[in-house]
């Protein structure tokens, strides 16, 4: 066995080491959110534009309260500091974690922090710039001439952000199917044969996740996602094919 020892430290410990993880994520969110304040007009002007595309001519969004305008910003900067700091973040979660895999198994730092933080990354990149302009579009058609939108940006910034990060999760569903076919609690033929219920489930996932309750975003984020279930699919065939080979080349070392 070339379990690591860690894996034989007490719960108190482990505690400890989560404790230490997190202030480690903490403080990189803490950094990144002060630099990302620095920037904050920029960051506004991007977060707003796929909105701000659809409205119609001379409409403008609004604030309600005096300080909401001063929380928007921090509330901007603290969504960017998330978004840079992924792939941090995702590197503390690995080390939190990597103490109970074997040897072999913790080689695979860089290729989950980068396959993890390019899903995530790639899923609110999607949610930016191809569902969101359209969703916007879709609401905003139902303005008439005695109907017209008057939006908040408070409200606009919290369905966004919601939005793009139930993207960027979402989109973290090859890494998932990847470690339960490393685990053994799930194989390709499981996958193939129960195609079905897992689209209804991603279904359920997309309605869950989406922050607005139409049918129209939910097939939005529907549709990558059963794109992502295939490509797990030949993800989780290559790592059979590889466990496979090397368990006969172990047995081929035994009878030699």
């Amino acid at each position: 066995m070339d379990r690591a020892e860690d894996d034989k430290l007490p719960l108190t410990t482990h505690l400890r080491e989560l404790r230490t993880r997190l202030v480690h994520i903490i403080s990189g969110i803490g950094i990144g959110f002060f630099a990302c304040y620095y920037f904050k007009d920029l960051l506004f002007k991007i977060i707003a534009r796929p909105l701000v595309a659809v409205l119609p001519k001379g409409s403008h969004m609004i604030f309600t309260g005096l300080p909401e305008a001063f929380f928007i910003y921090m509330k901007i900067a603290f969504f960017a500091s998330l978004l840079i700091t992924s792939p941090y973040t995702l590197y503390q979660i690995w080390k939190f974690v990597s103490p109970g895999l074997y040897k072999s198994e913790k080689k695979h730092v860089v290729p989950f922090v980068l396959a993890s933080s390019s899903l995530f990354i790639g899923g609110v990149t999607f949610g930016y710039f191809f569902v969101l302009p359209a969703a916007f579009e879709f609401f905003i058609s139902f303005s008439s001439e005695f109907l017209k939108p008057m939006v908040s940006f408070r409200e606009y910034l919290s369905f966004t952000m919601k939005f793009l990060l139930a993207f960027g999760l979402s989109f973290e569903l090859p890494v998932f199917i990847f470690f339960l076919t490393k685990a053994g609690i799930l194989n390709v033929r499981i996958l193939t044969s129960y195609r079905r219920y897992a689209i209804l489930i991603i279904f359920i996932v997309a309605a869950v996740l989406t922050p607005s309750p139409d049918a129209f975003s939910q097939i939005l984020m529907a549709i990558p996602l059963m794109i992502l279930y295939e490509i797990s699919i030949i993800m989780a065939r290559r790592v059979e094919k590889t466990a496979r080979k090397k368990k006969e080349a172990a047995a081929e070392g035994e009878e030699s």
